[in-house]
């Protein structure tokens, strides 16, 4: 049974979309096989490997800031990389990316290590046949689009080189979803002290993630922490995300301590 808060943000996205990417996003939220996948890999995220969230809120959360990214950069003019070479509408680049966020952590159902492959050989057979539901008959569109799919989830972690705006919406993204929440329930199991500790701690001190448009730039991203500890997210988890992405050139991101004047990282 989904919770509360995956309502909400299927709402919020439902709310946001139109066309294809509407339809997309109508059969995944209410796929079941997705949804077992989602619960479970969160499951082994959590209570095997003792890590912070990587379920169905994450990958929700994850899609709506990707979904938000796309829409700044598209009001401010700037084109995905499969519009530029007349491959796809902007709107069937909001479909790829939309699928590729909404499946990318399914993988950690089997493992941390090289999870972002093992969500595609999970996920192949469902992002297939998904997408012949949404473009019926194209083939062309098909093919391009589950390539896009492919980039966005390979590329999440920062690990392998991207080379689209489309793959690297879908990597910025997921560094923003680092709020505090995230790591709430690995820090109520958690008995002992061990190393890696850090990632919980750092990310229960992150209080709010504004994507926003910019000043100087397209995309502002602003990150309000509690304590100082929240810069290792910065630092460590988001910089690394950003400086793989091909969207880093769009952003502006500023990042402190409620009360006390904004670092600026870029």
């Amino acid at each position: 049974m989904k919770s509360k808060l995956e309502k909400i943000i299927d709402k919020s996205l439902l709310d946001h979309l139109q066309g294809n990417s509407l339809k997309l996003a109508e059969l995944m939220i209410n796929d079941k096989e997705i949804e077992i996948l989602q619960d479970y890999a969160n499951t082994v995220s959590i209570t095997r490997l003792n890590y912070n969230d990587h379920g169905p809120v994450h990958m929700r959360k994850v899609t709506a800031n990707a979904m938000k990214i796309m829409s700044i950069m598209n009001e401010a003019g700037i084109k995905f990389n499969t519009e530029t070479e007349n491959m796809l509408s902007f709107e069937d680049c909001k479909t790829a990316v939309f699928m590729a966020a909404f499946l990318h952590d399914i993988g950690m159902s089997i493992g941390r290590d090289g999870h972002e492959r093992m969500t595609i050989t999970l996920t192949e057979n469902k992002i297939e046949n998904l997408l012949k539901e949404i473009y019926p008959g194209d083939l062309k569109k098909q093919l391009v689009v589950k390539s896009l799919v492919f980039e966005g989830i390979i590329g999440h972690m920062g690990t392998q080189k991207i080379h689209s705006l489309e793959a690297g919406v879908v990597l910025v993204a997921d560094g923003c979803d680092m709020e505090g929440g995230r790591a709430r329930i690995p820090l109520i199991m958690e008995s002992g002290s061990k190393v890696g500790d850090i990632h919980k701690y750092s990310s229960a001190a992150i209080k709010k993630v504004y994507i926003e448009k910019g000043i100087e730039l397209p995309i502002k991203i602003q990150v309000e922490m509690t304590e100082s500890v929240g810069f290792f997210q910065i630092e460590e988890v988001l910089m690394k995300k950003i400086n793989m992405s091909p969207v880093k050139k769009y952003i502006e991101l500023y990042a402190g301590i409620i009360g006390q004047n904004l670092k600026r990282y870029l």
